[in-house]
């Protein structure tokens, strides 16, 4: 399933303007209560000096396959995302573990 991505983490090397240019994203949290218990695994600091704040080999796109091991989430089926539309949030993130899966809904 493609869902709708928008993505806040503007310093990852795949994000150009809230879009994903990796074409498909890993979020992590196996045991996740709540939404700051996930992050999205894919997220890859950009570095200074880089191209944009894009990866170059790929357009950005809203629709991604995204892999989920957030086995609590209500969204999560054999580990794949089927939300509708997911938001993943990091501002200021400069980690992965800065990042988060804010559409996040426990079972």
């Amino acid at each position: 399933m493609v869902t709708i991505l928008e993505c806040t983490a503007k310093d990852c090397f795949y994000n150009k303007s809230e879009c994903c240019c990796k074409g498909d994203i890993e979020v992590k949290g196996h045991s996740a209560k709540c939404s700051s218990d996930t992050c999205c695994q894919s997220f890859k600091k950009q570095r200074d000096g880089s191209y944009s704040n894009a990866h170059t080999s790929s357009s950005p796109s809203r629709s991604v396959e995204i892999g989920c091991e957030a086995d609590n989430c209500v969204y999560n089926d054999d580990h794949r995302c089927f939300a509708d539309r997911i938001g993943i949030a990091g501002i200021n993130a400069s980690t992965s573990r800065e990042t988060q899966c804010s559409t996040f809904r426990a079972r």
